[in-house]
């Protein structure tokens, strides 16, 4: 899948496409969905299949750092799961002041037919665009009438009677559903990083753990989790612990993910981790001294244990 990053770097051999558009933020199943359907189409037609997405995501660009949504993954985490669908092209426009601004018939103009010549186009029926959200599905028949494209609204993707969406998503991982995660996002959750320096307190207390760098300052999970961790490129897995939290026992001031290996000896130190979360072990707590820490963390491994010989 080729990565265009702009409508400046658009090129004739990107052009005559079909496409969707959306934040995709999870790629869950309903993104799955709708990706899966305009790439039957692009297939039928005998031209590319292409994504439309923004960075940032609307929803970030118009809250203070604080106040944004959790974001379920980041750019990379995004463009590997859409890479594993059957899609030729992303195109990645940044959302700034001037998107913001652009109202939605000239969006129509620049993007969709000077920039990627679309003949084909496909949108959720939820799907709002342009200044102010001005543009809808009316707008969009309107165009295709005029530049000569078909256009199809797709269904809602339902499980267990409700709509699959990456706020349900976030809110299950919030309150620790993991299992009901996965299944609306068909994986397990995960979160990946390289491994950066930190303070080496787990050493202390005997248990290193590796700290990995987050991409967002707002992860929709916390607490203490059983993981199954990749290291770079290897196949084989390793079962771990995380911990995603302010570690309030030692006044932490932002948000860290560090993950302890089970059975695990080796420098990890600049290596991509990617952790796999598959079982929530307790809240994040503040205890009252390091040795009630140390006595947790214990206990945390022995319950890790547990679940790890009980579910695999």
């Amino acid at each position: 899948m080729e990565l265009i990053r702009g409508l400046h770097n658009i090129r004739k051999h990107h052009q005559g496409v079909a496409a969707t558009i959306g934040n995709f933020d999870g790629v869950h199943l309903g993104h799955q969905h709708l990706v899966e359907s305009v790439s039957t189409t692009a297939a039928q037609l005998g031209i590319p299949a292409c994504v439309i997405s923004f960075e940032p995501l609307p929803a970030e660009y118009f809250v203070a750092a604080e106040k944004r949504p959790a974001r379920l993954m980041n750019l990379r985490e995004k463009y590997r799961a859409l890479k594993s669908l059957s899609i030729q092209q992303l195109l990645l426009l940044k959302f700034n002041k001037q998107l913001a601004g652009t109202a939605a018939s000239d969006f129509i103009n620049q993007v969709l037919i000077n920039g990627l010549n679309v003949q084909h186009l496909l949108v959720g029926d939820d799907f709002k665009f342009g200044r102010n959200r001005e543009g809808d599905f009316s707008l969009l028949q309107q165009a295709a009438g005029k530049y000569s494209f078909t256009l199809q609204q797709a269904d809602t993707h339902y499980h267990d009677g409700d709509r699959v969406s990456s706020t349900r998503i976030r809110r299950l991982l919030e309150s620790g559903k993991l299992i009901n995660a996965a299944t609306l996002l068909g994986r397990h959750y995960a979160l990946e990083g390289l491994v950066e320096m930190g303070a080496q307190l787990g050493r202390t207390i005997g248990f290193p753990t590796a700290n990995i760098a987050l991409a967002t300052a707002n992860p929709p999970l916390r607490g203490v989790f059983a993981v199954s961790v990749a290291i770079g490129n290897a196949l084989e897995r390793v079962n771990g612990i995380a911990n995603i939290g302010a570690r309030p026992t030692v006044n932490g001031a932002r948000v860290t993910f560090e993950v302890h290996l089970l059975d695990f000896t080796g420098d990890l130190y600049g290596q991509r981790l990617r952790a796999e979360f598959l079982h929530k072990i307790r809240d994040e707590k503040k205890f009252a001294s390091l040795d009630d820490l140390k006595r947790a963390i214990s206990d945390d491994e022995a319950t890790a244990r547990n679940w790890f010989h009980a579910n695999t």
